[in-house]
């Protein structure tokens, strides 16, 4: 008969079953739904995996960089993964050291599609006006590396065009702009050349020697800044002869140069005239010479001298030990007084504040002078990231070569915000 104690329409079960008294359809229902703990464990494991596959592949998407390198000139197309220059680089293979030049710099992030500079620093000969000097460059051609010789580009004379590529190996021979004192004539020319030699020096400033003329230096020789030479002239009886004929020099007002600096802006050149002359002598001795006439053969050219007229900053008063102080003994070792220095501390004031580890993280500029990539400056010494005195030998080196003088520098980055 039914059991009392189960509800009308359910069926009973054994006594000792667990579905005794229980619906027979939420049972069925509640054994499908069960599983055992291993199974479960196992099903949250592989979400979880499913999970971190998901968030994987969407991380190596983002991580994934297409860009182009332009390594020492040539352009290769490099794909790879990573946050930043340095990731990507390494990734290539392309190994890089303390003395080449990456832009952006190897801790800079790296965008997909973007292009990175790689240069490789080495090792060339270089002779300046007779003397042998080795220097590390990143350039690419003969211009490239003139930049890094810390010399004034624009008015040295190179043995190769700028333009053409360096060379492995070569001697590359630069010769600066410097003054000769010409004794000549009864008179002292003060030229300016480029020329590597005192013979090509001599023919720059317009002086023409006539056969049997004597120098007191060999035309041979290496022109040196502040070199003299003295002309004799050769004996003529015809009654006439050739003289050289001295330029005048202009000067003119310039506001970018500091108060009392004088610059070279367009060198002289000597004129040639030809001269007769009557002569008294006496026992065949020369008495007096007396100039008959006179014929120009090619006019002077005038001389003209930028004379500053900007106001120089008051010279501030530094701290012993400081970067300022290093700077004004090297500048004052290199002949520039308290008037130089006062430029120079407004300027990198203004570049650096004076921080020996500023870094602008656009550009890649480092360092007091912010040399641009700072690697540049481990042409003075490897200490550059963190050496105030090879920073500042560096950056009096570009200076100097560039513009003169700090305060022809600070005229240009009050003109121009930048130098």
């Amino acid at each position: 008969m039914p059991d009392p104690t189960v509800p009308a329409g359910h069926a009973s079960a054994p006594v000792g079953d667990e579905v005794v008294g229980r619906p027979i359809a939420t049972m069925a229902s509640r054994l499908r739904a069960w599983r055992p703990p291993e199974r479960a464990s196992r099903l949250a494991a592989q979400g979880l995996v499913l999970a971190l596959v998901a968030g994987g592949t969407s991380a190596f998407a983002v991580m994934h960089k297409a860009v182009t390198v332009d390594l020492d000139g040539k352009r290769v197309a490099v794909s790879g993964f990573g946050r930043t220059v340095d990731d990507v680089l390494v990734g290539a293979g392309i190994a890089v050291g303390r003395r080449d030049l990456v832009a952006p710099a190897l801790a800079g992030a790296v965008a997909d599609g973007g292009e990175i500079v790689v240069r490789h620093g080495r090792e060339i000969k270089i002779e300046v006006d007779g003397a042998d000097r080795t220097i590390w460059t990143t350039g690419l051609t003969v211009g490239e590396a003139i930049g890094d010789l810390g010399v004034r580009d624009d008015v040295a004379r190179v043995s190769a065009s700028r333009s053409e590529p360096l060379g492995r190996g070569e001697v590359l021979r630069v010769s600066t702009q410097k003054t000769i004192h010409l004794a000549v004539d009864g008179q002292v020319i003060d030229g300016v050349t480029s020329a590597p030699t005192v013979r090509e020096g001599l023919k720059e400033i317009g002086l023409v020697l006539a056969e049997g003329d004597q120098v007191s230096v060999p035309l041979g020789a290496t022109a040196v800044d502040g070199l003299v030479v003295l002309v004799t002239r050769a004996g003529q009886g015809s009654g006439t002869t050739t003289e050289a004929m001295p330029f005048v020099e202009r000067t003119v007002n310039d506001p970018s140069l500091a108060a009392g600096t004088r610059k070279v802006t367009k060198p002289g050149r000597a004129g040639q005239r030809e001269v007769t002359f009557a002569t008294a002598s006496l026992g065949g001795a020369e008495l007096t010479r007396t100039i008959v006439a006179q014929v120009v053969l090619q006019n002077p050219v005038e001389q003209v001298v930028s004379l500053g007229t900007m106001a120089v900053p008051s010279v501030p008063v530094e701290a012993p030990g400081s970067a300022q102080a290093i700077a004004r003994d090297l500048a004052a070792a290199r002949g520039w007084g308290d008037d130089q220095f006062a430029c120079l501390v407004p300027l990198w004031a203004h570049e650096s504040g004076w921080r020996v580890n500023a870094e602008n993280a656009s550009s890649g500029a480092y360092g007091i002078p912010q040399a641009l990539p700072g690697s540049k400056m481990g042409t003075v010494a490897d200490d550059w990231r963190t050496n105030p005195a090879t920073q500042i030998t560096w950056g009096l080196n570009y200076i100097g070569g560039r513009y003169g003088t700090p305060c022809g520098a600070w005229g240009s980055y009050s003109a121009k915000g930048w130098y």
